[in-house]
């Protein structure tokens, strides 16, 4: 990681910390305000927002991963395909792989390996995420669906913005919820604390609401099938940690990380939330599509240790 430090002279005019620091750093006002949003630039080693005034002596300090040179390179990685034409390819992402290439993770990705297997992919989003129109975690599993034509990237888009696709995940969160099933409402926005995080309690939030409904209780977890009505940034784990019921095995926001069970331990390694289903429209011909995926093993073996080492009593 490299670090540039800037000390805001004498007689320097007001001015918003991005456009700032854009002409001094040789980097976009684009990715300037991005590294903003993900703490990487902070003034007086406290987090900003883009839109603070900068005033003299203030320091300034610019945190830069190495990026990736702008390339996706074609791999030749395994992949679950789920569905497949010339408009879309439906894929049922494994745990611990990043969708495209970012700071840290410039191979072995989930478009590096879709770049050498499809034939075309959409522009949009080019070079890096040439048709991503949804995300999932690295250490979330399931249905994600890439567009490989523009058009067909647009109506997609569209019908998440007018919330018409149905999004649906199974999450073993800690604890024994209440009730059989319920909605989570709040605003989720950047944590006032840590710029790198979600919070409820956010200045500037955006309306997140999640249902829920028990598939499977236990004595200390629970199994529940989600749905999200919107798509905030870490939405479910963010909101059933808000609830005290953290996603299991989530380092960021429950770090529920093990779980005692009758004289034994019984670990989580990632964070188990799976997307298990999505329901759209196909955007050539508006037919009505659902895509499943299973839950994967290593959830599957979490679900019965817990089964087998903390039953409801």
């Amino acid at each position: 990681m490299k670090k540039n430090t800037y000390t805001v002279p004498a007689g320097t005019m007001p001015e918003r910390l991005d456009t700032y620091i854009t002409p001094l750093s040789n980097l976009t006002r684009s990715y300037i305000q991005r590294l903003i949003k993900e703490g990487a630039i902070t003034v007086n080693s406290h987090c900003e927002r883009a839109r603070y005034t900068i005033r003299e002596g203030d320091v300034i300090e610019v945190a830069l991963h190495n990026e990736p040179d702008g390339t996706l390179a074609p791999e030749d990685i395994p992949l679950d395909i789920l569905y497949e034409d010339q408009w879309m390819v439906v894929v049922n992402k494994p745990p611990d792989m990043v969708i495209y290439p970012a700071a840290g993770n410039k191979s072995g990705t989930l478009m590096n390996a879709l770049v050498s297997r499809c034939d075309k992919l959409a522009s949009v989003g080019a070079p890096l995420r040439p048709g991503v129109i949804h995300r999932l975690d690295k250490d979330t599993s399931g249905v994600i669906v890439i567009a490989k034509d523009d058009a067909a990237y647009h109506k997609l888009i569209a019908q998440f913005k007018e919330r018409k696709v149905e999004k649906y995940y199974l999450a073993l969160v800690f604890g024994s919820l209440k009730e059989q099933r319920g909605e989570i409402r709040t605003l989720i926005g950047r944590s006032r604390w840590n710029r790198k995080k979600m919070s409820v309690k956010t200045d500037r939030g955006k309306e997140a609401i999640t249902k829920y409904e028990v598939i499977k209780r236990l004595r200390c977890a629970s199994l529940v099938k989600v749905r999200i009505i919107t798509g905030r940034t870490h939405q479910i784990r963010v909101h059933f940690a808000f609830r005290g019921h953290p996603v299991l095995g989530d380092r960021t926001y429950g770090k529920k990380t093990e779980l005692p069970a009758d004289g034994t331990v019984i670990g989580f390694p990632r964070q188990m939330l799976h997307a298990c289903s999505i329901k759209l429209e196909h955007p050539a011909g508006g037919m009505p599509m659902e895509f499943t995926a299973p839950m994967p093993e290593d959830m599957e073996k979490a679900v019965k240790e817990l089964t087998h080492a903390c039953p409801v009593r």
